[in-house]
């Protein structure tokens, strides 16, 4: 492995304390700067604190992976490709890591290999391959195929085991094959678990305790006893109709915590009680009007949880340790108007780590000494970012015409009057996940920059917010989830904000559906539309043979979310764009990856062939080897400047 000071480039980073560092700059900046591969990826503290794991690039623009000694600040640099990425490590102990890797620079469609993974300790030395890349046609000594991934660290001290994964089956008889595997001389150890299981759950002495079996729609959660060693039901349940529960931790003590709605609107994480088989009632944190989403913080040495993490319209942490909550007080005030979550070792210690962002700073990242109270810069993100050209972005709950509250988000350009602005109503892919959260957002930002206001619905259909909102949207596909959009619109009217003349629909995935659909329900609502990678027929999304889309999904979640092929053919039929093409004449850019396996290319190109002849104002993109998104910076760039374009002459000028 090579080994290679970057003290000068972590120096640089290190002179970076402040969120605003960079020179105050008038002109526009570039749209490459916000596509950009990163100087660094994750970071990580080994379990004592001593060492930093780093994934950062040098000029070659390749992650290498580096360990940093927190007390001196030395840095080596102990893995490093010419032809790939380190995209991922993971400490197994004090002494010995494992990493994974990748290829940032090229498209979806051009990836052939898995991620592999390697370990290695942590001077660069006795590196071994524990997961090959790709087969290789002949089995390998003590090597696993590329079939195998990644779980965890098996995390007890001084092991230099880890857990790997191997999922196989249908989904009517789905399995998997757990090992447990000798980071040192490769030995793999099968781990007995319950048939047709293949999620799991292990406690702090690397045992597996909770296993999740899924066969089509039933979900059933087992619980292996210590007292007997003996797997038992905690519930079983239909993951379609029905709430459930989902383990979300197994604590120091060996205490289960699961979340649910138990009977209420939103989701919250509760302890499980496994000598009664049932959930204490009251929640350890309920977030009026938003679903947990975070995780459970455990101090292993006092055996107690000493903070909740958790997202609201921002993230947040709940500290139940007084120590702890003012140390969060002492870095707030050092790193202001930022979120600051802290990460801990494993093992405990004085050293944390401090990753911080906001809306208008695509992040940082710093090492905090407890004891001295001193703070030293780590590394920053998108470094050709002027935090001071970026906008803020706002949390409203907005009423839909039929009085449901739907959560958005809305940015203004920077330094504008914040009135009769052209405006984009940005509607998220999924459907059905959360859309938005505060923080630095490259395609709404790059909007911003250029005069945009963007305003971000979490429609009906999201989750995240409550069973009511993400309920309301079952089977609403181009009926009122696209209401709420335009309700949206009209919001940021009546505020003031947006001109009416001047307002774009954009999205991706199903927010290319959505985009599709605004322009043909209403066209004198939005002026143009953006719509990439975009579903243009629901009844594609049953007919064409496509790997990402599951015959569970189809068959289960399809019919009840979105609409059954049979029983809803008409609906299905009114609300397809690919059916109402004819009535789509406003200007609208399509844009497809020839490699997209979600949406397939021939969403774009039956409606292209639909809309071409009658629809002048069409721009056709296709980039051969991207999927559901541009992963390539040349793709972005091309994408990003034909919209400015594209917005510009249609409701760039009042």
């Amino acid at each position: 492995m090579n080994k290679i000071s970057w003290k000068g480039l972590l120096l640089a980073v290190f002179l970076c304390v402040s969120p605003i560092v960079v020179a105050q700059n008038s002109a526009l900046p570039p749209i490459e700067n916000f596509f950009k591969l990163d100087k660094f990826g994750a970071s990580s503290l080994s379990p004592d604190g001593k060492n930093i794991a780093l994934l950062m690039a040098g000029p070659d623009q390749r992650l290498a992976l580096a360990i940093m000694d927190t007390a001196s600040n030395k840095l080596q640099v102990i893995a490093k490709y010419s032809n790939l990425d380190i995209t991922s490590a993971t400490w197994v102990n004090n002494q010995r890591l494992v990493y994974s890797m990748g290829d940032r620079q090229i498209a979806a469609g051009q990836q052939r290999t898995g991620p592999g993974l390697i370990a290695i300790d942590k001077d660069g030395k006795n590196d071994r391959e524990i997961i090959e890349r790709t087969s290789s046609g002949s089995a390998k000594f003590r090597v696993l195929t590329s079939a195998y991934g990644f779980v965890s660290a098996v995390g007890t001290p001084g092991s230099n085991d880890i857990f790997v994964i191997q999922r196989s089956g249908t989904r009517k008889v789905p399995s998997a094959t757990l090992m447990r595997v000798n980071t040192i001389d490769g030995v793999a150890t099968g781990i007995t678990t319950p048939i047709n299981t293949s999620n799991f759950m292990m406690d702090n002495q690397g045992e597996v305790r909770i296993a999740i079996r899924t066969i089509e729609k039933m979900t059933t959660v087992l619980y292996k006893d210590p007292k007997n060693e003996t797997w038992r039901t905690l519930i079983e349940y239909d993951n379609i109709k029905e709430d459930g529960f989902a383990p979300e931790a197994i604590g120091p003590d060996g205490s289960v915590y699961v979340t649910t709605f138990n009977g209420k609107d939103t989701k919250s994480v509760y302890k499980y009680d496994l000598e009664n088989n049932r959930i204490i009632p009251t929640p350890l944190v309920e977030l009026e009007g938003f679903d947990f989403n975070g995780t459970l913080i455990f101090d292993k040495k006092s055996n107690k949880l000493i903070g909740i993490s958790y997202l609201t319209d921002a993230n947040g942490v709940l500290w139940l340790d007084d120590k702890i909550k003012k140390v969060q007080e002492k870095i707030d005030g050092m790193i202001p108007n930022m979120t600051n979550l802290i990460s801990f070792p494993r093992e405990g210690g004085d050293i944390l780590k401090i990753t911080s962002f906001s809306d208008t700073n695509p992040g940082m990242s710093f090492l905090y000494n407890i004891e001295s109270e001193k703070l030293s810069a780590l590394s920053m993100s998108r470094t050709e970012i002027d935090r001071r050209q970026m906008s803020n972005k706002s949390f409203v709950r907005i009423k839909a015409r039929d009085g449901l509250e739907i959560p958005t988000y809305i940015t203004l350009p920077k330094n504008s009057t914040g009135k009769n602005l052209p405006l984009i109503v940005m509607v998220h892919g999924g459907p059905y996940v959360r859309g938005g959260s505060w923080g630095w957002n490259p395609q709404t930002q790059l909007l911003a920059s250029r005069g945009y206001a963007v305003i971000e619905p979490d429609f009906r259909g999201s989750e995240g917010y409550g069973k009511k909102l993400f309920q309301a949207g079952w089977k609403q596909w181009g009926l009122k989830m696209q209401d709420d959009l335009d309700d949206a619109r009209q919001w940021a009217i009546d505020q003031g904000y947006a001109d009416p003349k001047r307002v774009c629909i954009a999205g991706a995935s199903y927010g290319g559906y959505a985009t599709l659909m605004g322009l043909i329900r209403n066209p004198d609502l939005y002026r143009c539309g953006i719509s990439w990678v975009g579903v243009s027929d629901i009844n594609l999304l049953y007919d064409v043979s496509w790997s990402d889309n599951s015959e569970q999904w189809q068959k289960y979640g399809m019919p009840f979310l979105i609409g059954d092929q049979e029983k809803d053919a008409a609906q299905l039929k009114a609300t397809s764009p690919l059916e109402q093409a004819a009535r789509l004449k406003n200007p609208l850019i399509l844009a497809y990856g020839a490699a997209d396996v979600r949406v397939p290319l021939v969403h774009g190109t039956k409606f292209y062939d639909a809309i071409k002849d009658h629809n002048k104002d069409v721009e056709w993109i296709v980039y051969k080897d991207e999927a559901h998104g541009w992963r390539r910076l040349d793709n972005n760039i091309d994408f990003w400047g034909k919209v400015e374009k594209f917005l510009d002459k249609h409701i760039g000028k009042p």
